[in-house]
């Protein structure tokens, strides 16, 4: 076996190599050699130049197909075929002799689609070891003690510990002090999946809070729950909000169907002191189709000649929009001191972006590289977004309809809020984009399974590295150099059409031509600067420590204040909007 050209990680194995025809939609066929390994596929041409290198984890592949038959005509037409989920497709050419390509379709299709063969994610074969333990990131006791609570007037409850309550919930849930386990046990019979009204979030000043749950089990017959109805009524009060916001995500014409199938939503007869506000956020069938969309005008070709109706044919962009501004909503009511409850159908898609983006807006310490691991962890992670099903982990089945891109729309929602506000957040870009790949790639446990209590019966925190676990071994590259600390600065982005731009360096980074173009100028200018201080720094240090002779002691003096001048300066940067 030749040596391969990449390091391979601790746990990963070669299983096969080949050699095979890259068709390259940007430079055309590439003879090479393709080597697949029990994580990743790699391709690296024989004699191109500039060289062409493929690198792609199999948790990105979606789909693989056989392309043309042993009788195909025309040149390249007999090969593999292969689908995405990161925005790209792959195609190979191999000669049409003897099934040359049984072999290495059917182990892509094993090691991509592991858990449709009785084999295990890569996450529990993976050795890596990292000096952080990323699973300490987030302790739910830590976080709520962190935002002042428990309260007079909100309790911690574990009536959750063994999940007998809401098997998609978290073990930990905040609730209001004057509810009983007995009550809650009756509120949770009428929301859908047990999910009943829990605090995400306190205001520290006004105590107004962000509750999440899910739908109220209304159905045609319009079914009333007193012990509900009071539930929310005892949330209203805990701070005096003389009106109970309740957001639903959805579209009312969506909200007033599920009443079709046992769902529904809070009629304004039956809750006396709330008002229902729907934000008309689609459901996943259309984020779904949309992304789709994006990605037929901007792989491999980016649509040039219609670019912006293209674009907005897609309607990518104005699903964020709504996304945004229902968020902006939800942050302005309770920065008005007015508590919210948030929710959708089942609560763990459109609810999730709702609440972890609003509490972005409102809380600093979500800004920050590790305050934002804990955001995930816990709108996300503990209260049970359907990753495996969304993502589809390990399984062959690409037309699953539960598959969507809602956590992929939301980071898109956090960049262009760094956009808006570049000195607002202490991690950059990359750490977005090491996220999504790392949701595909089945490399850590962070992302997998649909909830708490399946990660609990899987050992994922036993048995698997976090994201985190990289992520905090190396954060320096993950952080922003022109972050400006400001804790009480809540941030309003503005969710227009006109200041929302597609993530060019996301959607469409496997075009050579954007790839040249990654990294800000700006940002590239500033990361030098800084290195060249640095090395200034260093410098200066090796001249007092060479020169110990009594004059050099007005150098060492003086050096202090000037070592920690250059980021004194660098705070005051604010970008004006």
């Amino acid at each position: 076996m030749e040596p391969l050209a990449v390091t391979l990680l601790p746990g990963e194995e070669r299983v096969i190599d080949k050699d095979i025809m890259y068709i390259c939609p940007f430079s055309g066929p590439v003879k090479g050699k393709v080597f697949i390994t029990n994580y990743r596929l790699y391709f690296k041409s024989a004699d191109a130049d500039p060289s062409v290198t493929l690198n792609v984890p199999l948790g990105a592949i979606g789909r693989v197909e056989k392309m043309g038959g042993a009788s195909s005509r025309g040149e390249n037409s007999y090969g593999l075929d292969i689908t995405c989920k990161d925005m790209r497709n792959l195609r190979f050419a191999l000669k049409q002799e003897g099934h040359s390509r049984r072999d290495i379709f059917d182990i892509l299709f094993r090691y991509a689609f592991p858990l449709s063969h009785g084999l295990l994610l890569f996450a529990y074969l993976s050795q890596e070891k990292y000096e952080e333990n990323g699973w300490s990131v987030y302790k739910p006791m830590e976080e709520f003690r962190r935002q002042g609570l428990p309260t007079d007037k909100w309790r911690i409850t574990f009536i959750n510990d063994s999940y007998e309550l809401c098997d998609t919930y978290p073990t930990i849930l905040v609730v209001p002090f004057k509810a009983t386990e007995e009550d809650l046990r009756k509120v949770s019979t009428f929301r859908s999946r047990g999910r009943i009204p829990v605090l995400s979030w306190i205001h520290r000043e006004n105590q107004a809070v962000i509750c999440r749950c899910s739908q109220p089990l209304v159905g045609m017959s319009g079914k009333r729950n007193k012990d509900d109805e009071r539930y929310l009524d005892v949330i209203r009060e805990a701070n005096g909000t003389a009106k109970l916001t309740i957001y639903d995500a959805r579209p009312s014409v969506n909200a007033v169907a599920n009443k079709a199938t046992g769902g529904g939503y809070e009629g304004d007869d039956t809750y006396q002191n709330a008002e229902l506000v729907f934000l008309d956020i689609h459901n996943i069938h259309v984020m779904r189709e949309s992304l789709k969309k994006l990605k037929d005008i901007v792989y491999p070709n980016v649509e040039e000649s219609h670019w912006l109706s293209s674009l907005e044919s897609t309607h990518w962009l104005e699903h964020i929009k709504l996304v945004l501004s229902g968020a902006i909503q939800v942050a302005d009511k309770i920065s008005g001191g007015n508590s919210v409850v948030v929710h959708c159908s089942d609560g763990w898609d459109r609810t999730a972006q709702l609440t972890s983006l609003a509490m972005l807006m409102l809380d600093s310490h979500y800004r920050t590289l590790r305050g934002f691991q804990v955001l995930l962890e816990k709108e996300w992670i503990s209260f049970g977004h359907k990753f495996a099903s969304r993502i589809g982990h390990g399984d062959k089945n690409h037309a699953d309809q539960d598959r969507s891109p809602i956590f992929v729309q939301f980071i898109d929602c956090v960049w262009q809020m760094t956009k808006q506000f570049p000195t607002a957040f202490e991690f950059n870009e990359r750490l977005l984009m090491t996220i999504l790949d790392h949701l595909f790639s089945c490399r850590f446990g962070t992302f997998l399974y649909n909830c708490e209590s399946a990660r609990d019966t899987n050992e994922v925190r036993s048995k698997t590295v976090s994201l985190w676990s990289l992520v905090n071994s190396d954060s320096t590259s993950y952080l922003n150099p022109f972050y400006t600390p400001e804790s009480s600065r809540v941030l309003y982005p503005v969710a227009s059409m006109r200041h929302l731009e597609l993530w060019v360096t996301y959607y469409i980074r496997w075009n050579p031509r954007i790839r040249q173009q990654q990294q800000s100028p700006v940002e590239q200018r500033y990361m030098e600067l800084l290195a060249l201080r640095d090395e200034y720094l260093k410098k200066l240090e090796e001249l007092q420590l060479t020169d110990s002779s009594p004059n050099s002691s007005h150098l060492s003096n003086s050096s202090a204040p000037n070592t920690a001048s250059p980021t004194q300066h660098i705070t005051h940067l604010h970008t004006p909007f």
